[in-house]
């Protein structure tokens, strides 16, 4: 793990003792718990933070959202949802369905699927 990796992650969210870590593409993810909240956070090997990812319940997805899901994805069951907060200040959230991931904004517009 890089120094400025490791040292990113202890700025942002100082305390936190157990954390599991593991490279994504060019990237570092740390995985670990806060305040009860399954949360990972991904630096770029700089040490910048880009996002974090905090684990939510499907029914606290945004409305817009879950609309979205009702209308387009009925019968498809949401196995994990998130919140992510990004660097540039913007927040997504994600929805996780069998081995896909949907990627929308606050206003429930899809952005993206990836495969896991």
């Amino acid at each position: 793990m890089p120094a400025a990796v490791k040292s990113a992650q202890e700025r942002k969210f100082p305390g936190i003792t157990k954390i599991a870590w593991s490279k994504e593409e060019n990237d570092f993810e740390s995985e670990f718990t806060l305040n009860g909240k399954t949360m990972s956070a991904i630096y770029d090997p700089n040490g910048n933070w880009i996002e974090t990812e905090t684990a939510i319940t499907v029914t606290a997805l945004p409305q817009p959202i879950l609309k979205y899901i009702s209308q387009h994805m009925a019968g498809m069951r949401i196995k994990e949802a998130a919140r992510v907060d990004k660097a540039d200040g913007s927040i997504a959230y994600e929805a996780e369905t069998g081995n896909t991931d949907y990627v929308f904004d606050a206003t429930g517009k899809l952005l993206k699927t990836e495969k896991d």
